[in-house]
């Protein structure tokens, strides 16, 4: 029997048009060689045998009746998956590969040699089935790749190992769920350069949001050495996202989040003997550095952008960086499955209904709650013991583990990133996973109770017992249009992309407490002034800050990053962002701060907001929110961000901060930037006029405002029943600064919780004629169909 023309394929020679041919992912790297090279995207050289060649190869063998009675026998239920699999992977493995065919593979292998100036080169042996990677289905990890790989014998040994994990019991699994044709499925094998990654790192980039779907970025995930640790969930990367639309922007690297992985293990090539590869401990200094420079992110993010605009959809890739060339390689491009094919305009929003005890943190996959009786199982062998409805608790996971991954409520590893096997597969189930928890097997007890919850942005929280909690389904396809820009506030960085399908006008509030308490947590000054502080807050410090050149630049890149991940979502529509306006009893409460905060007897109405500026005590400070907004305007390149001003209490004093900014390189108008006040105290509303000459826009408070002309501590359970925001005081209040900031030619708007909690509210604010209303994200839905009423009453009239 003869071989089929063309059994090898130059990677130069195929592209997308040929999966039929080499299979997905050969035929997306022979896309990207012949296409994307032009572009500067880099991709290893290499060659691919056919789909033609596998079928000559069971066809020359014999076995092919052997195969299909042995998948016959299992479709029928008179063998176990395990017996059927074992059964065909054994009549390949024992088959040997027909001479022509294996001559071609060593020819191919010499050229490649050639190409690149080593004798036996170091070759990635990849499976590239033919319905593998298509939009509606991935295959990824269901059939085998082999690294390292080296010499004639060796080279084919792997080609029969690829034809074998064909029918792993894994993929045979997934084709009966998926309706593929085991007998239609051919493979194609890739021979590809290895990239000397062993000596730097590799990872996965997606080209969206795996959690939430928003477009606009692309989400990184590196660790040192070999891919595979990332891919299958046996470290916890580092993790950077690139905010895609500003990545041609000259002189910007617009990398909105940098996090630092603990990365505990590198796969290398291993030197001698039968094993190709081994795992390492990795030392300290590896863990507390990150694997890429920023010049590395950018360059990733804008190949994958091209990447993925080539292709005209969102693509999940893998990345490689060669240490002995410090070059970057992309090494496969794939669809993604999962968000590519959910609603624009519609979204499941899920909310925990009652508190509980958190008794773990980690990487959340989905943004489902799910609560269950924990199964804890540490070892694939022992998937037959577990529950339906359960949740899975496991180490890691790999693809041996699909058939219990399928029958979870939901799912908890102690490893792993948002780029690992069980992220991947329970995004595709639709099963809510914690992932990457370190300790989950240790500390969850078998049969425990517990409640997982992906419902609150990048951090996945386990809770102990079964919570209550409710969904609902929200449609912003069908909102009305309005007049009055709706806006939302956002205060966490981590869900700022949870709310991306809202068709907002901007963030009309942008908190940067959230930021500095949560992401920070230590008090800006104790940052400058560690001679100050106690022993043990020293030490707490030097761990937190540990890897940059100063404190401060940790206070600095923290928030930087964390405000432009605010502004990301509706740019370049305004992200306004309100300086720090903590009490000083909450500031004390901040790592360090107990040796910068006065004791005041009523915070609330103290040294807050525009005094701290200026002041002597807090100066130093408030230059480091200088810094940080001056990075994100000009480094990261958000210039769509505004600066407000929280309690500002004279016009004096309005100048002194603004003179203080300026010093700090935020000058008013400069590089199109705008300064905001909050109109949140009654002097701000009867000198509304000479205030506008000194900003640009308003933003109602409605809270310390309705605090302020009532004489009510809004913190008072005893007079909570009269804090109301409807008052007729305070809207009148309302209606003469809407008044004098359009006299005074400035926009204005609102931020507090009053359009929000009261649609009546928000129908007054439209009736007076206000610029934006800024709500909270849960509310945006019901209250837009409100403001879309009044405005439609307001014509009539």
């Amino acid at each position: 029997m003869k071989t089929p023309p063309s059994s090898v394929l130059w990677f130069e020679d195929i592209g997308i048009a040929d999966v039929p041919i080499v299979g997905g992912k050969n035929a997306s790297l022979g896309e990207m060689v012949r296409e994307l090279g032009k572009s500067g995207v880099r991709v290893p050289t290499g060659f691919a045998t056919t789909s033609a060649a596998y079928r000559h190869f069971i066809d020359a063998s014999g076995i092919s009746s052997a195969i299909r009675e042995d998948i016959r026998r299992y479709n029928e239920g008179t063998a176990s998956l395990q017996t059927a699999g074992s059964a065909v992977r054994e009549h390949i493995l024992a088959s040997p590969i027909p001479d022509t065919l294996a001559d071609e593979i060593r020819t191919a292998y010499d050229k490649l040699a050639k190409r690149l100036g080593v004798k036996d080169p170091a070759v990635a042996v990849r499976s590239s089935a033919t319905a593998e990677d298509l939009p509606d289905a991935s295959f990824a990890g269901q059939q085998e790749t082999f690294l390292n790989v080296r010499g004639h014998r060796a080279l084919l040994d792997a080609c029969r190992r690829c034809y074998a994990s064909l029918f792993t019991d894994r993929a045979i699994s997934y084709r009966e769920a998926k309706g593929f044709d085991h007998f239609s499925v051919a493979l194609s094998i890739g021979i590809q350069q290895m990239v000397r990654s062993d000596l730097a790192g590799s990872g996965v980039i997606f080209t969206l949001d795996t959690e939430t779907g928003f477009p606009a970025v692309a989400v990184i995930s590196a660790a040192w050495g070999l891919g595979e640790t990332v891919v299958q969930g046996m470290v916890d990367p580092d993790k950077y996202i690139v905010f895609k639309p500003l990545l041609d922007k000259e002189g910007v690297k617009p990398i909105i989040e940098k996090s630092l992985g603990a990365k505990a293990t590198k796969m290398i090539y291993a030197e001698g003997g039968s094993k190709r590869t081994q795992l390492l401990d990795t030392t300290p200094a590896e863990q507390r550095k990150y694997v890429l420079e920023d010049d590395d992110i950018v360059e990733l993010g804008r190949w994958a952008a091209t990447v993925e605009q080539h292709y005209g959809r969102p693509m999940d890739i893998e990345w490689a960086k060669d240490g002995e060339t410090g070059l970057l390689y992309l090494v496969q491009a794939r669809p993604e499955t999962v968000q590519a094919g959910r609603s624009r305009t519609s979204f499941r929003n899920y909310r925990l209904k009652e508190k509980g005890s958190a008794l773990l943190s980690g990487a959340a996959v989905g943004n489902a709650i799910a609560s269950g009786k924990a199964c804890v199982i540490r070892d694939v062998a022992d998937i037959e013991r577990f529950p339906d409805g359960a949740i899975l608790v496991t180490g890691n996971t790999d693809p041996d583990w699909v058939p219990v991954m399928k029958r979870a409520s939901g799912i908890i590893t102690d490893h792993g990133g948002n780029t690992s096997h069980a992220a991947i597969v329970s995004r595709e189930l639709g099963v809510p996973a914690v992932v990457g928890t370190g300790t989950a097997t240790r500390d969850l007890a078998d049969g425990q109770d517990i409640t997982l919850s992906c419902a609150g942005g990048e951090t996945g929280m386990v809770y102990d017992g079964m919570l209550a909690f409710d969904s609902e389904e929200i449609d912003v396809g069908a909102l009305p249009k309005t007049r009055t820009h709706v806006m939302v506030n956002i205060a966490d960085p981590a869900a700022a992309f949870q709310w991306w399908r809202l068709p907002a006008h901007g963030v009309g509030l942008a908190r940067m407490e959230f930021i500095i308490n949560n992401l920070i947590k230590v008090h800006p000054m104790a940052l400058l002034h560690p001679e100050r502080l106690s022993v043990e807050d020293a030490r707490a410090i030097e761990d937190l800050t540990r890897g940059y050149p100063t404190p401060a630049d940790y206070f600095v890149d923290h928030l930087a990053r964390g405000i432009a991940k605010l502004a990301t979502p509706y740019h370049p529509h305004p992200a306004i962002v309100r300086l720090s306006d903590f009490k000083t009893n909450e500031y004390a409460h901040l790592l360090g701060g107990s040796a910068f905060e006065p004791d005041e007897e009523n915070p609330m109405i103290g040294f807050r907001g525009a005094s701290r500026y200026y002041n002597e005590r807090y100066r130093e400070g408030f230059a480091l929110e200088c810094r940080a907004l001056k990075r994100v305007r000009e480094e990261l390149g958000f210039t769509n961000v505004v600066i407000m001003v929280p309690f500002c209490r004279t016009t004096a004093e309005a100048d002194r901060v603004l003179e203080v900014m300026a010093e700090n390189g935020l000058k008013r108008g400069e590089n199109g930037l705008q300064i905001y006040m909050m109109c949140e105290i009654p002097a701000n509303v009867i000198l509304a006029e000479d205030f506008a000459k000194r900003f640009d826009g308003f933003s109602i408070g409605s809270n310390d405002l309705t605090q302020l002309t009532l004489g009510i501590d809004r913190d008072s359970d005893m007079l909570a029943d009269l804090f109301d925001e409807r008052n007729e005081a305070v809207k009148r209040m309302i209606a003469q600064a809407i008044a004098k900031a359009h006299d005074g030619r400035i926009k204005i708007g609102i931020c507090g919780q009053a359009p929000s909690n009261y649609p009546e509210f928000a129908a007054f604010l439209v009736d007076e004629g206000i610029d934006s209303i800024s709500l909270n994200p849960d509310s945006f839905v019901r209250t837009v169909s409100s403001i879309a009423n009044a405005e439609a009453l307001c014509r009539r009239e």
